[in-house]
């Protein structure tokens, strides 16, 4: 039989209930960071690092940080040298 004492395992989730058990988490991070047990703060560190792993796994392009929020992109956007490139 299959442990599901944290959740269903998230690479059995459909797409849609990865991205809300996802969004759910991250809404409930900081009150189980301030107000959980040490236990309820390692479960929900466990999972939520699974499904972010998950969600990586299936959408590597939403990942990918913005450019601009680089720091080779700032200063690039800035016209500031960025080393290995050549502004032109």
């Amino acid at each position: 039989m299959t442990d599901r004492s944290h959740g269903i395992a998230p690479a059995e989730l459909a797409d849609d209930v990865l991205r809300r058990e996802l969004a759910h988490l991250h809404e409930t991070r900081h009150d189980t960071l301030l107000g959980g047990s040490e236990s309820a703060l390692h479960a929900h560190t466990e999972r939520m690092l699974a499904l972010e792993q998950e969600f990586l796994r299936r959408f590597p392009e939403a990942g990918a940080p913005d450019p601009r929020r680089t720091r080779a992109g700032s200063r690039e956007n800035a016209g500031q040298p960025v080393s290995g490139r050549r502004i032109d």
